[in-house]
């Protein structure tokens, strides 16, 4: 990627090679290829160099849009302090009752009237979200081994221990689960529940554990 500067300032970002017209000059798409970066700085073209230091994991910041700045001879691409998203749900506020408004795009815009009362989820946070998708894991796993209960129940087939052991595994690794995820402070507390690590016995872990699978 490179950025065009003209007086100081990045006037154009150039994603791929392509003719350029500066000042009253045309320049072949071919120059990205052939010159030397002197070569292309001395028309105003520049390498852009990218510093993602403030640039994080959008499943749990809202980052802000990518800005470029030309100093000391080089343009860097770069992002402002990220939002982290809210880890609890949000609710509607006696401000929002008085106000008497829904935010941009929601389902009852326009609608105001006995749709919503001060306390009730306006939106739901990362905390909902990731209990929800747990569940759902949950569901799945135990999907594998439903047909056995199905069979006891049908036909009073006895559950063998080790699929009695497992469902009961996976459960309480679910209760464990959700409470560390209702527990977190913050959402950088919730990131680092998902974050992995290498072990010293070279194994790739996170905090929050997983749940127990079985093979069928």
């Amino acid at each position: 990627m490179y950025a065009l500067v003209e007086d100081s300032s990045v006037t154009k970002i150039i994603t791929n090679p392509k003719t350029m017209v500066i000042g009253d000059v045309r320049y072949p798409a071919k120059i990205f290829q052939l010159w030397s970066g002197s070569e292309l700085n001395a028309i105003g073209i520049y390498e852009v160099t990218t510093d993602s230091s403030n640039f994080k994991d959008e499943k749990w910041y809202i980052n802000t849009n990518e800005s470029y700045a030309f100093a000391d001879n080089q343009v860097t691409r770069s992002w402002g302090t990220a939002t982290p998203k809210a880890h609890a749900d949000t609710t509607w506020s006696q401000d929002d009752e008085d106000a008497d408004v829904y935010p941009s795009g929601h389902a009852n815009a326009g609608d105001r009237i006995g749709s919503w009362s001060v306390g009730d989820i306006k939106f739901r946070g990362l905390k909902y979200n990731l209990i929800q998708t747990l569940k759902q894991q949950v569901a799945n796993e135990l999907a594998k081994t439903d047909w056995y209960i199905t069979r006891n129940t049908e036909k009073s087939t006895a559950i063998p221990s080790a699929i009695s052991t497992h469902r009961d595994a996976v459960r309480t690794k679910q209760a464990d689960m959700e409470t560390a995820i209702t527990n977190a402070s913050n959402t950088p507390a919730l990131e680092t529940l998902y974050t992995y690590t290498e072990q010293d016995d070279g194994s790739v872990t996170r905090p929050l554990g997983e749940l127990p699978t079985l093979e069928i």
